[in-house]
């Protein structure tokens, strides 16, 4: 602990920090087109869960980390494509069929790590990738540019999501769908199949999310190794306003304060380890609690879409 100076502190908390925001960025911002489209999907957990499982496997059995997120994205939007079966073209109650998923793929990646593991293994995954001459700059460096792959990709996630949703023309359907369906289906805009792009997208997004936990993070699988980050991604859905730099903000401050605490406990600082483990949740509920109070929301969230109600 003497040999880290307190510089030296800050730029390991903020470096975590950036590391830990990549899999709430994957899953919140493939959750907010869904959501945008007037689908929440709380099955976004047990998504992550398999999409984790299934790139550890591939990347375990095939050696290649790249096939693992290949694989886990293909999982994710096969979950993806059952959620959108089952909420938007059965029309049943999103957030039944939503918390069914989950606890179908729960069950599921529990089974399949007792079968096939049944102890934490490790697996080969990404190494850091250091961006020439930026990886050098003092203390930006160290925080911002020594991450493998798939952190940069995460953020660069963000402005490509606000151009998508904002500067094309899918974009406008993906709004139009899930503020006026009626009036966007009035203008001969397909609502239920822009609505199943969208919840199959989150579905990638969200074993994209997992694989990152796998094979771009640990390089291990355990069971129930998401520990709720999927019900958090749906949060900070909610937290940004559905927007993609809204949803940075609150990626960040989440990450930030489990970065906290993780170096809490890494220093050997005096403090009740139980409370330094919950400080990042609070701190979101904190947060969500300020943030509902002036939530705007799509006003056809959570509503399926009937020709023959209009």
């Amino acid at each position: 602990m003497g040999a880290i100076s307190g510089q030296g502190i800050v730029v390991g908390i903020l470096a975590t920090g950036i590391r830990l925001a990549a899999p709430f960025l994957f899953a919140s911002l493939g959750e907010m087109f869904s959501q945008r489209s007037g689908v929440f999907n709380l099955g976004l957990e047990g998504i992550m869960m398999m999409g984790a499982f299934a790139g550890f496997m591939t990347s375990l059995g095939a050696g290649s980390p790249w096939l693992g997120v290949l694989a886990a994205i293909g999982v994710g939007a096969a979950l993806g494509l059952l959620m959108a079966f089952i909420s938007v073209t059965m029309q049943a109650e999103q957030g039944i069929s939503g918390i069914g998923l989950h606890m179908f793929c729960w069950g599921l990646s529990g089974l399949l790590f007792r079968v096939y593991l049944g102890f934490i293994t490790s697996c080969k995954g990404f190494s850091p990738w250091h961006i020439p001459v930026l990886s050098h700059i003092p203390v930006l460096g160290p925080i911002l540019f020594q991450h493998n792959w798939m952190v940069y990709f995460s953020l660069l996630l963000v402005p490509v999501s606000w151009f998508v949703l904002y500067r094309t023309t899918w974009g406008l359907k993906v709004r139009a769908v899930g503020t006026t369906p009626q009036a966007a289906d009035t203008l001969g805009v397909n609502v239920n199949a822009i609505r199943c792009q969208c919840v199959v997208l989150g579905g990638a997004m969200a074993g994209l999310a997992g694989a990152f936990l796998t094979v771009g993070q640990a390089n291990m699988y355990a069971d129930n190794i998401t520990a709720g980050r999927g019900f958090i991604a749906v949060a900070l859905v909610y937290f940004g306003r559905w927007s993609p730099m809204g949803i940075l903000l609150g990626s960040l401050l989440f990450s930030m304060m489990n970065a906290l605490q993780l170096w809490v406990q890494v220093l050997g600082i005096s403090f009740p380890y139980e409370f330094a483990v919950i400080m990042p949740y609070v701190m979101t509920i904190a947060a969500l609690a300020v943030a509902v109070r002036r939530v705007w929301a799509p006003t056809a969230l959570g509503k399926p879409f009937r020709r023959e109600a209009g």
